[in-house]
């Protein structure tokens, strides 16, 4: 793999210091825990915050396409401060993996500007579950008519605009739908901080925005999976990170009880495997923002490895907190349901490994 300088610049850390300001005044875990109860009011108002007021709607896009001209390396500051406090917004979804898709449009489209300002947000309408490697569902186009279902998809619910892939006779090719002339509906989720939906279209006019898609979609997918470690390892830093400080202050039997060395053992073996996802994550976003011939290699080691450490985290804050990490008050339980429900997200560890092997040319 090639060598790069996955250390922070001073823009990271400015960048994160204002995201994770903002988040610490408007992503109350109350509101966030309220989601479960359908209370959605949280969602709309924090996102305009973060993707008009500061623009991150716009860091993947050019600055001569309306963007801000920054790279994916921006974008991962941005998931780790969203990982760390579960925030049910759809930057990913539309930010990264819709913007990633409307890069490679045909022409310069007005759709890609108002995603860079904030003014709408977009969903690729696939399972959320496909990784870059898999059939991409599609659904059937005639004379700009779209008609079929697609599953289980992610960001729906928040956007104005569906960017859905579907068969033509010169291949695959997207097209964009407002949302409001399809049928979204949503499906009751482990993590309701990325609520899934069921899209259905009966013969929706949609815009060509793409054609020969299949390339742009993988890689959209490709970059949302090297960027979910990213999300993932903010998770997995806040579960570390709030475990310790329980720990130094809750008592036992009269001893401090992160004293009890089982504890420290347990807390030692996670903060390295957090430091280990933390270079893994880094470098995936490094490849991806100079486009490094490792990129795809990159993205498939870091999910990889994240997705089952966020869960392993998320575990162990539970478990940890003991008793108040199994109420629902406490906000534990919604960092082991965006673990569990990402590290299904975009292909499975599994997956990635099974693509890695043949990526790197290891005989199965």
């Amino acid at each position: 793999m090639s060598e790069m300088d996955l250390l922070y610049t001073q823009v990271e850390d400015d960048l994160r210091a204002v995201v994770r300001e903002v988040l610490a005044d408007r992503c109350d875990p109350t509101a966030v825990i309220g989601l479960y109860d359908g209370d959605r009011s949280l969602v709309d108002g924090l996102w305009k915050v973060l993707a008009a007021d500061l623009g991150l709607a716009g860091l993947l896009v050019p600055e001569d396409r309306g963007g801000v001209g920054a790279s994916a390396r921006e974008v991962a500051v941005v998931l780790e401060e969203l990982g760390r406090t579960a925030a049910p917004v759809p930057f990913l979804t539309s930010a990264v993996i819709a913007t990633t898709v409307l890069l490679h449009a045909d022409t310069d489209t007005e759709l890609l500007g108002s995603l860079a300002a904030g003014e709408r947000t977009a969903a690729l309408v696939v399972p959320w579950a496909t990784s870059a490697d898999r059939e991409i569902l599609a659904v059937h186009a005639a004379d700009s008519r779209l008609t079929g279902t697609i599953f289980s998809v992610a960001g729906a619910l928040e956007a104005d605009v569906l960017l859905v892939p579907a068969s033509t006779p010169d291949g695959l090719a997207i097209y964009a739908v407002a949302a409001a002339d399809a049928t979204v509906t949503p499906v009751v989720s482990l993590d309701m901080t990325r609520q899934l939906a069921d899209i259905t279209l009966n013969a929706v006019t949609g815009t060509p925005v793409v054609a020969n898609a299949d390339a742009a979609v993988r890689r959209a997918l490709e970059a949302g999976a090297g960027l979910l470690a990213s999300e993932q390892l903010g998770l997995a830093r806040w579960c570390l990170d709030t475990t310790v400080e329980y720990l130094q202050q809750r008592r036992q039997f009269g001893r401090i009880v992160g004293g009890f060395q089982a504890l420290k053992h347990r807390l030692a073996d996670l903060h390295t495997s957090v430091e280990s996802a933390a270079a893994a994550a880094r470098y995936a976003a490094a490849t991806l923002a100079v486009d490094d011939p490792d990129a795809s290699v990159a993205a498939r080691v870091a999910q990889a490895f994240c997705g089952d450490l966020a869960v392993t985290a998320a575990e162990e804050a539970v478990q940890l907190h003991a008793g108040i990490g199994m109420t629902w008050e406490y906000p534990a339980h919604l960092y082991l349901k965006r673990a569990k429900v990402d590290q299904s997200a975009l292909g499975s560890p599994g997956r990635h490994r099974g693509r890695l092997a043949d990526l790197v040319n290891l005989p199965a």
